[in-house]
């Protein structure tokens, strides 16, 4: 762990509720970052208060930090995350052409769905807000099918899809900094680089795809991301800025 980053702390449990939910009651102790890991969880939690179903030898941890920015600007954390996912599984695997980034936070392997991020805000009322990142990948095992819903996209392995074995504990060692890097990146340098490099990995651009909202769906181009992380689309009856949705091909 020579390169773990300065300052983090690091907490590494066999089995716990959510990795999420330690972090928020940890949070009022912890002055900097820090990262959970568990090897289980028995009430993982998707977007939109989903269950996520995480099985042991799969990856399940939790990042808490507190940026030096405004809260508008927190939820770029995603797109962070993303790169620092998609850089610690090429350096496993070798293979860029495997992954792909689906927005606005999944990380695809041959299509399929790998690793999913989902931010939360602590507002403690001092300072800036604490954000927890929560992070699962599927490095063994697949999800069960009777947790899944059925627009979801399909899931994908690492290990049955690549052969490779990888535990949770060295799959957070690399990706910790890489972590760091990429938010020294946002931090020093604003988002325009995030972007791009988010943008050059991104899967289908270019394409048609549908954007299913509350209420309603929209299908168009996706032609890029913009400043603020929102997708951009180009449908029939004009360009649609779209801020929250679920995406599919």
């Amino acid at each position: 762990m020579q390169d773990w980053p300065e300052g983090t702390q690091r907490f590494v449990f066999d089995t716990i509720d959510s990795t999420m939910a330690e972090a928020r009651r940890q949070a009022p102790a912890i002055a900097g970052a820090a990262w959970f890991l568990s090897h289980e969880q028995t009430a993982g939690t998707g977007r939109r208060g989903r269950a996520w179903d995480s099985q042991n030898g799969n990856f399940a941890a939790s990042l808490l930090i507190r940026p030096d920015t405004t809260p508008d600007q927190l939820a770029l954390r995603s797109f962070v995350a993303a790169l620092a996912l998609y850089d610690t599984l090429v350096s496993f695997t070798g293979r860029p052409e495997l992954f792909a980034l689906k927005w606005p936070n999944d990380v695809l392997l041959r299509g399929g769905k790998l690793a999913g991020i989902l931010l939360e805000t602590l507002n403690e009322g001092r300072g800036n807000p604490a954000l927890v990142i929560g992070i699962g990948v599927n490095l063994l095992t697949l999800p069960a099918s009777a947790k899944l819903e059925a627009t979801s996209t399909t899931p994908k392995s690492l290990a049955q899809e690549t052969g490779m074995k990888i535990s949770p504990e060295m799959f957070l060692n690399a990706l910790a900094p890489r972590f760091h890097q990429w938010e020294t990146q946002l931090a020093t340098f604003g988002f325009e680089p995030i972007r791009t490099a988010w943008l050059a990995q991104a899967a289908n651009i270019g394409n048609t795809i549908t954007a299913r909202m509350a209420g309603n769906s929209v299908i168009g181009v996706f032609n890029a991301v913009d400043e603020t992380g929102a997708l951009i689309l180009q449908a029939p009856d004009g360009t649609h800025v779209i801020t929250a949705a679920e995406i599919s091909f």
